[in-house]
């Protein structure tokens, strides 16, 4: 009876065991390389997975994207000049069989490989290219490493460089350039505010110079235009002056004249000054004696004798 429960304990221990080694769960990134008396079958999952423990052997593989750290790797430049570079690696598995048949060490091969290569592409760069053009640097070393690690079933997805480091002396430089490139700038921006504040208050003095002109030219426009207003209603009231003292002489007699004649002699006679009246009867006989004297020499100009004058008027000619 012993004997009997010991048995039936033994072979339910190595039904056990045999189905522990017999079942293989594989979840959705991962992929089972099934190999049955050393040939591949290919990959299997993700789900359950029944292999015969005694012939087959498995191996997992990973199909999310996963990195790989570069350490420091001294490369010389094309100008020859010693660097230190370290990067960083992104890849993904897209065969499970090719990355577990063709390759070893994935991660081994693929740490070596990328110093290689990190060191051809620096070699094919100047020190400047590789300081300012890091972005063409990772585009040239993850197209060089998926050349390589594509026949191993494994996609490079991206490459970042992280660090570089030039040697002592050059880094001393760099530190002069960029203190004389940020000493320049500051030159070059403080002479662009000066001359944008110069050009500024030019232009605030030639507007308020072009505005006082136009001032002006409105001021002497209004003036010239208001003296020629003055000036047109002064002659129009002299005008209108004139009319009127003519109309009022037209209508006053010769003894209306004769007192006002009196009345100027008489405001003329009160001044304090020198005065010598001459009579208006004088200039009568001097005006006679000037048409008697023009018609004489009238007389003599057309029959050559000379005219005689008495009392009474011009004698007349033999």
């Amino acid at each position: 009876m012993l004997t009997a429960l010991a048995t039936a304990v033994v072979v339910i221990l190595v039904a056990a065991a045999f189905f522990s080694t017999s079942v293989r769960i594989t979840r959705d990134y991962q992929r089972l390389v099934l190999f049955r008396l050393g040939r591949s079958i290919g990959a299997k999952g993700p789900g359950l997975i029944l292999i015969n423990p005694i012939i087959d052997r498995v191996n997992w593989v990973d199909l999310r994207e996963q990195y790989l750290e570069i350490p420091h790797q001294t490369a010389i430049t094309k100008d020859n000049a010693p660097i230190s570079i370290d990067f960083i690696m992104f890849y993904k598995v897209f065969d499970p069989v090719m990355s577990v048949i063709q390759v070893r060490n994935f991660s081994g091969a693929a740490l070596n490989i990328a110093a290689t290569t990190l060191r051809s592409v620096v070699g094919d760069m100047s020190l400047d290219d590789v300081l300012s053009k890091r972005e063409e640097m990772n585009s040239v070393l993850r197209v060089k490493l998926d050349e390589v690690t594509e026949r191993w079933g494994v996609k490079v997805t991206n490459v970042e460089v992280r660090e570089i480091n030039p040697p002592p002396g050059v880094q001393e430089a760099m530190t002069r350039q960029m203190s004389a490139e940020r000493t320049r700038r500051a030159v070059v921006t403080e002479s662009e505010g000066q001359k944008q504040a110069a050009v500024t208050v030019a232009e605030g003095q030639k507007q308020a110079a072009v505005l006082a002109a136009e001032g002006q030219k409105q001021a002497a426009v209004l003036a010239a235009e208001a003296d020629r207003q003055a000036a047109l209603l002064r002659a129009q009231g002299l005008a209108s002056a004139l009319e009127t003292i003519t109309g009022t002489a037209r209508a006053l007699d010769s003894n209306t004249l004769l007192l006002q004649y009196l009345d100027a002699l008489k405001q003329m006679a009160s001044s304090p000054a020198t005065k010598v009246l001459l009579p208006m009867e004088l200039t009568n006989l001097l005006a006679g004696v000037r048409d008697i004297a023009e018609k004489n020499a009238l007389t003599f100009y057309k029959d050559g004798s000379a005219p005689s004058v008495s009392a009474s008027g011009p004698a007349e000619s033999a």
